[in-house]
């Protein structure tokens, strides 16, 4: 496969385990089912992450799904997961 733009490289990951970081201290983890040119993602068995800082410590509450719709103008960056993790 003749990578050939940015969304190329998602196209490898179709049904693979990525990360996502967000905008807002937030990122999620799940399976790429569908992307499109803006970069709206679906992703199923996604698990959430929130991050705040609660009294100079940096706090996390994780929330899963089953399947969620991800608007790209909140991605930041994806990244394939590695199976070592």
């Amino acid at each position: 496969m003749s990578l050939s733009t940015p969304l190329d490289l998602l196209k490898l990951n179709l049904d693979e385990r990525v990360y996502v970081k967000l905008r807002g201290a937030r990122a999620m983890e799940g399976v790429l089912q569908a992307f499109d040119s803006h970069c709206n993602i679906v992703l199923s068995d996604a698990v959430e992450t929130i991050y705040e800082l609660v009294d100079g410590e940096l706090k996390s509450q994780e929330r899963a799904s089953e399947m969620i719709f991800v608007r790209g103008d909140s991605v930041t960056l994806i990244t394939a997961v590695s199976e070592e993790e």
